[in-house]
């Protein structure tokens, strides 16, 4: 876990401490320690943790209160959201952040031993569900979900990802129990375990198929996006905590606000801080969390999303994980209204900006757009020597994906990007005389 180090330093620990998380409250003039569980290497959640607290904005919205306390935030850093809901339900984190599946068990755990938490605000999403991927090894013969039947598949059991694989099976014809050979690991295990070849597949959150792609080390099987069911991450806080400190909440979603809007004008620069906190490359971050990511930023808790939670309780159910969850007593969206104002109405209703095609040239600060797939491989193609990263949104999807990790089609004299090889097939079935071609031959027919 990771603490500020003024809030393990030996004075901190000298001074009498309100440790929001389950301390007594001291009086006037104490200093109140605020606990924040986050995932750094979850990188849509980076507005509620890693960029968040790389920019200090709230640190400088709770020194801003003049309430009579001095505060002091300490982040902990986790490699899922089940461990964060652990301490929250031991009322030792304050609030956390965490994709939606591990939303719905918080709520349920908090529940269930008496200490409730709320769903607070919104960080990233995605409408479609592009945000969980499947993905084989690099030289897998796999072709479509429909080739795992009998396979040995790795997931985090309860995770966003692990609900896309449930419903992405059911939809191929395959029983999620007993039609695949799951096994529940942690996301690098799982990943090690790909490249190991002891599984088939992987089914992973954000930033590791993109990271596992980047590297060489897999090729996306299935885009949660043809799901085409949002999926989110977000942000909850210990009800207790939100009603003795409404203030600080309020000073938290006032700083993930900030952040959001750092993240949208500045989206390369904010990449590279992600990087250098998390160790993941920065083109990575930047296919997730760049101007045109598979992500959007914005903390409104927008209904479809809502929608989308309540429909993932089945999900859970059918697996034994939890029961029944009130979703609408879970999310409680006044403390967010009340600190983004007359904002929040126009981030409500703000919608997703097209995907676009774009490229990172090397030692630029900015990525330049481009209006079609086709002249992205032209551009390319005279710079390939330049070239930091470049992204193709999929032609059905929207997903962004790496160009050269891309599946091309030629139809007539378009070059289509797929992110998997089964939209890719969907798309030759529908079009005759459409056929797949490869990187550099679509590069050389660019131009």
């Amino acid at each position: 876990m990771k603490r500020t180090a003024v809030a393990l330093s030996a004075a901190a620990l000298l001074l009498p401490l309100s440790a929001c998380g389950g301390s007594a409250e001291a009086g006037s003039g104490s200093t109140v320690t605020v606990t924040v569980g986050y995932q750094s290497k979850t990188i849509n959640t980076v507005t509620a943790g890693t960029l968040l607290r790389s920019l200090g904005y709230f640190e400088k919205q709770l020194d801003s209160l003049h309430d009579g306390h001095t505060y002091k935030v300490d982040w902990q850093d986790y490699a899922t959201g089940a461990p964060i809901t652990a301490q929250m339900t031991a009322g030792k984190i304050d609030i956390g952040s965490m994709g939606d599946f591990p939303l719905l068990l918080n709520a349920a755990r908090g529940k269930q031993l008496g200490r409730p938490t709320q769903l607070v605000s919104v960080t990233g999403y995605n409408l479609r569900g592009g945000l969980n991927t499947v993905v084989t090894a690099p030289d897998s013969k796999l072709a479509s979900l429909k080739d795992l039947k009998g396979k040995k598949v790795s997931t985090s059991i309860g995770s966003a990802a692990d609900g896309t694989l449930v419903r992405a099976l059911q939809r191929a014809g395959i029983d999620p129990n007993t039609g695949v050979s799951k096994l529940n690991q942690q996301p690098a295990v799982g990943a090690s375990a790909l490249s190991a070849g002891s599984v088939d597949a992987l089914s992973q959150f954000v930033a590791w198929p993109g990271l596992l792609a980047y590297q060489g080390k897999a090729k996306a099987l299935y885009d949660g996006a043809q799901l085409d069911l949002p999926t989110f991450h977000g942000v909850t806080a210990r009800q207790d905590f939100a009603k003795q400190h409404p203030a600080v909440l309020e000073a938290f979603l006032k700083a993930q606000a900030q952040a959001t809007d750092y993240l949208d004008d500045h989206p390369v620069t904010a990449a590279e801080k992600v990087a250098g906190a998390t160790g993941l490359p920065a083109e990575v971050v930047y296919l997730y969390n760049g101007a045109h990511g598979i992500a959007t930023f914005d903390p409104a808790v927008k209904p479809q999303l809502v929608a989308a939670l309540k429909q993932d309780v089945s999900v859970l159910k059918a697996a034994k994980l939890t029961g029944d969850i009130d979703v609408d007593s879970f999310v409680d969206d006044q403390y967010v209204k009340k600190a983004l104002g007359a904002s929040y109405a126009k981030r409500l209703a703000t919608t997703p900006a097209p995907a676009t095609s774009e490229v990172w040239a090397k030692g630029s600060e900015k990525t330049v757009s481009f209006t079609s797939p086709k002249k992205l491989l032209a551009y390319v193609a005279g710079h390939r020597d330049g070239i930091r990263a470049a992204y193709v949104p999929d032609a059905t999807t929207g997903t962004l994906w790496f160009a050269d990790k891309a599946v091309w089609v030629t139809d007539g004299d378009q070059l289509l990007p797929f992110v998997a090889p089964a939209t890719a097939q969907a798309y030759l079935t529908a079009h005759g005389g459409a056929r797949t071609v490869s990187y550099a031959d679509a590069l050389g027919r660019s131009s």
